[in-house]
């Protein structure tokens, strides 16, 4: 389960013949779509698309670790990690793809 992709190519192809726009505008307003996401995350905004999920920024606390070939202590810093939680309707689906 999940080992198969979807490309935003693909998604483009699979968007085409839905509406009356060129490949080309309907490209750019996924690049503009994935920009404004990733600038609301960087300027540390929870960004929620009702139906489908929430994106946002969440701070991991630094703590000593090991690196995992030499074995050697190594000391990880706090940082930010981007989360996706899928919304109520998404997470029912997913659920229900058991196999």
């Amino acid at each position: 389960m999940g080992e198969e992709k979807l490309t935003k190519a693909e998604i483009i192809e699979n968007i085409f013949p839905l509406i009356k726009v060129s490949k080309k505008n309907i490209h750019t307003v996924l690049d503009l779509f994935f920009d404004e996401v990733k600038k609301g995350l960087l300027q540390d905004k929870i960004i929620e698309l009702r139906g489908f999920g929430t994106f946002e920024i969440k701070m991991r606390k630094g703590r000593k670790a090991r690196n995992p070939k030499t074995g050697a202590a190594v000391e990880v810093v706090n940082h930010g990690v981007a989360v996706f939680r899928p919304g109520r309707e998404l997470k029912q689906k997913a659920w229900e793809l058991r196999k």
